[in-house]
């Protein structure tokens, strides 16, 4: 169960290198978004890196997401359903907790771009875990 575990958190973290910034370069690339990807800029609390911070919730959100697909036992279409929790629960997770505790208002306006971010690190996440499974 450790291993299953540790697989998940590894496979979200990273999903966001390799699969959740690579989309945010793509739309800043497109100027869709003002921020690029990979930033070095410090993080709140601790001061890390950003991509360090994002790619970290993205390893506790492959746990949440792994454990409820464990839960659900969910295999079959895996890879559209992990999209699809990336794409909506993360990107409300974002908009309605994150960014209000950060100070930010609730734009509905951004959601099809959290969408799209967050369901490639879903995909990533699900793509990791089942390339390493045995």
């Amino acid at each position: 169960m450790t291993r299953h575990l540790v697989l998940a958190f590894v496979a979200g973290f990273l999903a966001v290198l390799c699969f959740h910034q690579p989309v945010v370069g793509l739309l800043h690339a497109y100027g869709v978004i003002p921020f690029a990807p990979y930033s070095t800029s410090p993080a709140a609390p601790l001061g890390v890196p950003a991509w360090f911070s994002a790619s970290f919730w993205g390893g506790v959100w492959g746990l949440v997401m792994m454990l409820v697909f464990a839960l659900r036992r969910i295999d079959q279409g895996g890879w559209w359903k992990a999209g699809l929790f990336g794409g909506i629960a993360l990107t409300l997770m974002a908009m309605l907790v994150v960014f209000p505790l950060k100070g930010r208002g609730i734009d509905p306006a951004i959601f099809p771009i959290g969408f799209l971010v967050n369901g490639a690190w879903g995909l990533g996440t699900w793509m990791f875990v089942r390339a390493w499974r045995q």
